[in-house]
């Protein structure tokens, strides 16, 4: 199985982080990657730098004034007679300032809160580098799974979390979603998204929302306790031509092993149903019983037994790295995992 990395995209190093009011060191940072990296090597990954992704490949899932905006507002805040390290929101659009007509602002200062969901985030000038190496691992990814392989992309930053001109939650661009369009393009009739983090991968459903011929699911904990917050809940099927094909399957803070796998099978029953060619998995390690700021509690030997079940589907499968915070146990959890995958 081949991993997709390159060290590029350490640059990437956000600093804080809004928890309850209370400013904190950002959790995404490039020791996870390390810790990553780590597990890659004792399980004998090849580890390959992708092949550069070319914008219009981007484009199949993200606006272009939003990847516009990502590549030079760094550019434009460094111009500002005060401001801070990173790009980060003073105020985001409400759905009253919207229905007003409310538009984009010429002043990056706006701008930063009409391309951003949260303060969660924040971009620096090395952003934009790293999450286009980020995205260039998924696309190797998917390419991987089009030959029949399992491969994995060591996506950092993460991109779940990421709209089609929205950042959000440490992610920017949906590396899983141009993995699937990828998928599609290449000749996959249709294509599952199983989203296993911890957070609802809320960009992802909002990107497939009324598509029919991407399947998305995701296990997660339930947001009505829990980032998204707003979204998540199963009772959101998909619109239009996507209706019943968007499957959410929310869990109760504390949820163990057992409700976390039974779930996964849950899903992995929808991917049965739906006759797939391929799947990308969303993989975050943040369901954790050891996470710093955990909801869920599955153990090691879970994401031991998720990877198994996903493995015994016998589809190729495209690996996309999400969330997981706690660097000591990463590496071990990723082994873990793609050991239970590849069988």
């Amino acid at each position: 199985m081949k991993a997709f990395w390159s060290a590029a995209q350490q640059a990437h190093a956000p600093q804080f982080f809004l928890v309850r009011g209370e400013l904190k060191p950002n959790f995404e940072i490039p020791a996870r990657a390390e810790a990553l990296l780590e597990g890659c090597r004792t399980l004998g990954l090849e580890v390959v730098t992708p092949p550069p992704v070319a914008e219009t490949a981007l484009c199949s899932v993200h606006r272009a004034d939003y990847l516009d905006f990502l590549r030079e507002a760094p550019a434009a805040w460094a111009a500002l007679p005060s401001k801070g390290p990173e790009l980060v929101a003073n105020i985001h659009p409400s759905p009253e300032m919207l229905a007003n007509r409310g538009r984009l602002p010429e002043s990056v200062v706006g701008q930063v809160g009409w391309y951003t969901a949260d303060t969660a985030c924040p971009i620096t000038a090395d952003t934009w580098h790293a999450a286009l190496i980020a995205a260039a691992g998924a696309l190797a990814a998917a390419e991987e799974a089009v030959a029949g392989r399992h491969a994995y992309a060591l996506a950092r930053p993460p991109g779940h979390h990421a709209y089609p001109a929205r950042a959000g939650g440490h992610c920017y661009l949906n590396n899983a979603a141009l993995a699937a369009v990828q998928l599609r393009k290449r000749g996959a009739a249709r294509v599952a998204i199983l989203d296993i983090d911890s957070h609802h991968g809320n960009g992802t459903q909002g990107i497939f929302w009324e598509r029919d011929d991407v399947v998305t699911i995701s296990v997660h904990g339930d947001p009505s306790q829990y980032y998204p917050w707003y979204v998540g809940h199963a009772a959101e099927r998909g619109d239009g031509r996507g209706a019943g094909c968007n499957l959410n399957l929310p869990l109760p803070r504390g949820s163990g092993d057992a409700a976390w796998l039974a779930a996964i099978d849950h899903g992995l029953d929808m991917v049965r149903r739906c006759h797939v060619d391929a799947l990308v998995v969303s993989l975050g390690f943040d369901a954790s019983k050891d996470e710093p700021l955990n909801f869920l509690t599955v153990s090691e030997d879970g994401f031991a037994r998720a990877g198994a079940a996903i493995g015994a589907l016998r589809l190729p499968c495209a690996v996309v790295q999400e969330g997981g915070y706690n660097v000591d146990i990463l590496g071990r959890l990723l082994e873990r995992f793609l050991g239970g995958l590849a069988g």
